[in-house]
């Protein structure tokens, strides 16, 4: 009976501590995230030096942080460092391309037991990819043109309407004007460039033509861009004025000129689509974009739908 009561009174005491670790790392939690990544879709490209920074919610004097990296499973980094008050940073670097997760894991001190980090994951990606690619690297691309709101196609495709929202985009930068997905739109895209400025918010719902630009937005209710497409406007010989417009009447289809799905704006001037829409001004006046676009910006806009075209 003493021996039983013993035992009891052991598994008593090492429940109590087990119990009072969890306690304290349940006070206590380790965090991680990465920084100097490339937006929504946490990616960079490869080559590119970012890091993972960390912290515990609660600081404890002495402790060491053991950082590991895994490329698709492959250990590629593991490092010990000092935690501060103000956290911990490890700098990584990947010259191939992958997934990378990388996680931080305190080992148990007598101070404080085990702690580990959620995961944080990356994808390195090739700063390029080619026509008709399917990739990850295309899946960035896209994610980040997305988010700026230009019109992108197929997940994960770079296909034609991809490619036109690479023009749009380099258009806005001021980088060639081709269609061509490189590290220069890589690189933009990761320094944040690339935001169409709203000229007019006060209009609410309306179009904007940019003229300087070859770009049309159009921009919703609260000011806010809602989709971006590359556009060709008034050549030197025929120009399309600037101004600020409205819609005035709507032409389904297409007319005996070739104009698809019109909206004309400024007499015989309209957005509709067209077969031909260079990287420059090329049109008669109007603001001509790609058919594939025409109808979806046909049905966004209305009679009455404000149309401001202006040079910035």
């Amino acid at each position: 009976m003493r021996r039983v009561t013993i035992v009891l009174a052991s598994l008593a005491v090492l429940v109590l501590f087990t119990a009072s670790g969890l306690a304290r790392g349940s006070a206590n939690r380790l965090t991680l995230r990465a920084s100097g990544v490339n937006g929504s879709v946490s990616a960079v490209t490869s080559g590119t030096r970012w890091s993972v920074s960390g912290s515990l919610t609660r600081f404890v004097r002495g402790q060491r942080i053991v950082v590991h990296a895994f490329d698709d499973g492959r250990l590629i980094l593991s490092r010990k460092v000092r935690l501060t008050r103000s956290g911990f940073t490890v700098p990584i670097t990947v010259a191939g391309v992958g997934r990378v997760t990388v996680r931080a894991i305190h080992y148990p001190s007598r101070r404080l037991p085990f702690l580990v980090s959620a995961d944080v994951g990356v994808w390195v990606v090739a700063p390029s990819a080619a026509p008709g690619q399917s990739s990850e690297s295309v899946r960035v691309l896209q994610a980040e043109l997305a988010a700026l709101h230009y019109v992108v196609g197929a997940p994960g495709v770079l296909d034609d309407r991809t490619q036109r929202a690479v023009l749009a985009f380099r258009k806005m930068v001021g980088l060639p004007r081709t269609t061509v997905a490189d590290s220069t739109v890589f690189g933009a895209l990761a320094a944040g460039q690339g935001a169409f400025p709203v000229e007019y918010p006060q209009d609410g719902r309306h179009v904007e033509g940019d003229l300087t630009h070859q770009v049309l937005a159009l921009i919703g209710a609260s000011g806010q861009v809602q989709a971006l497409y590359p556009m060709s406007s008034g050549k030197p010989t025929t120009p399309t004025a600037p101004g600020r417009f409205k819609v005035v009447w709507q032409q389904p289809g297409v007319n005996n000129v070739g104009m698809v799905d019109s909206s004309y704006f400024n007499g015989g001037d309209a957005i509709h689509g067209y077969p031909e829409v260079p990287n420059y001004a090329a049109s008669h006046g109007c603001l001509r974009v790609p058919i594939i676009d025409a109808l979806p910006i046909y049905d966004w806009v209305q009679i009455g739908t404000p149309v401001d075209v202006y040079f910035r």
